[in-house]
């Protein structure tokens, strides 16, 4: 016990060395200069939760700790009855397929609700692209926004300067993602770990900054803008109406909502096109194989797997994804910068895929919901925002370290099909 008080301590030093500038004092304009109000009540709070929460945390990692060193553990009763993880991971699937289908119609629901659910769902299809590279391959990408980028841009210059559409562009800017997908694996096949982390990290910041200088093709930081809609199949969503419109064609009153609820169901589509691929290509072959990889390289080698092909598939289909996504986001916005790429969005998906149980395609879908729609509450507390969102974090990689959805169904079974508990799945792996 001593030694946790001293923990909490310590980290109650350090909270407050570095919330006194931050929580501590608040700038406010007065005439042409700027006062500092000290706020000690918000330091002490802060000082004294981070105390607390670390003493929790503590005998938290003791009491288990205890339990794993004990041989023969006294039974202890089961409050979930056999079955029910299977149960909920059939049923919970369809509930949010469901849910999300019927959301636009829904009473009370308005045009920031589909939005948001449109956010959502990118998301949603980010995160199950970097899941194959990251929880079906083992493959730790940190420049994953880099084949965002490049199906965005590949879009926005296909569409504005060849004059093609979104259903004639959306499968090029997949195949320009897959091929930079490509270029991405061919350096880092001998790499693995943090150097392969680092060097990916570095191949989205090039991209960025390529993107950032070359003024030339991309606008570089004014971005591009005028970016073409999508139509519905020919059908433009047009506020006056007329027989050449969507509203005219289907006798509508035109409303913007038309657009809105055709982009979201959009999106609702390439998500779930993402989700049947993955799902499929992980009981083929090339599925089975990116799994081998991510448990061991070397006995993949001594099974006589093409590690290099592995890994350039796997690379090459993640960014492939990323690349729809990109073009959805171009096409949706209108308006690109190179400042919708930056690290944070990377993080942000590896964070969907991390917390929501990698190789999961239900959890990286709660994950995303939860992230990304979940925070919304928090928009008016601006200053707590990040706060709320980093203890959510740690909370959950302290009582889930292996993710909101920790046990697994296995690719391929001999027999019947039983769940892989959580007690069997390492940490950070799928």
């Amino acid at each position: 016990m001593a030694a946790i008080v001293r923990d909490a301590g310590l980290a109650a030093l350090i909270a407050l060395g570095v919330g006194a500038p931050l929580l501590g004092l608040r700038t406010e304009p007065m005439g042409r200069s700027l006062t500092l109000i000290p706020r000690p009540g918000l330091l002490l709070s802060a000082v004294a939760a981070v105390f607390v929460g670390r003493i929790l945390v503590g005998l938290f990692m003791a009491q288990r700790e205890l339990r794993r060193t004990i041989v023969s553990p006294a039974p202890r009763v089961v409050l979930v009855p056999p079955g029910f993880g299977t149960w909920f991971g059939k049923a919970a699937g369809p509930a949010m397929l469901a849910l999300a289908m019927l959301l636009p119609v829904m009473p009370g629901i308005g045009r920031y609700e589909i939005d948001l659910g449109t956010l959502v769902l990118t998301y949603v299809m980010l995160g199950w692209g970097l899941n194959i590279v990251v929880g079906l391959a083992g493959l730790l990408d940190l420049g994953y926004v880099a084949f965002y980028a490049v199906g965005a841009y590949s879009y926005a210059l296909l569409a504005k300067h060849l004059d093609i559409g979104f259903w004639a562009a959306l499968p090029l800017t997949g195949v320009c993602s897959a091929a930079w997908g490509i270029i991405l694996g061919f350096p880092v096949l001998r790499l693995r770990g943090d150097y392969l982390a680092i060097v990916t990290l570095a191949f989205g910041e090039i991209i960025r900054i390529v993107l950032l200088n070359w003024v030339g093709l991309t606008g570089g930081p004014n971005g591009m803008s005028g970016i073409p809609r999508p139509s519905f199949f020919g059908l433009p969503f047009s506020m006056a109406g007329g027989e050449g419109s969507f509203a005219g064609f289907f006798g509508l009153e035109p409303s913007p909502l038309h657009r809105i609820i055709f982009l979201y169901y959009l999106i609702l589509a390439l998500a779930m096109v993402t989700n049947f691929v993955t799902i499929r290509l992980r009981r083929h072959p090339v599925g089975r194989a990116w799994e081998a990889l991510r448990e061991d390289e070397v006995a993949s080698r001594a099974l006589g797997l093409s590690v290099v092909a592995v890994k350039l598939t796997a690379f090459a289909t993640g960014a492939l994804f990323g690349g729809f996504a990109g073009a959805f986001f171009a096409t949706r916005q209108g308006f690109i910068s190179p400042e919708s790429f930056t690290f944070i969005e990377s993080a942000l998906i590896l964070a969907i895929v991390v917390l929501g149980g990698m190789g999961s395609q239900i959890g990286v879908a709660t994950a995303a919901a939860v992230m990304i729609g979940g925070f919304e509450l928090f928009r008016d507390l601006e200053q707590f925002r990040m706060l709320v969102f980093g203890l959510a974090m740690v909370a959950i990689m302290v009582w889930r370290p292996r993710g909101l959805v920790s046990s697994r169904e296995p690719s391929v079974a001999l027999g019947a099909r039983k769940m892989v508990g959580a007690e069997h799945v390492a940490e950070g792996r799928g």
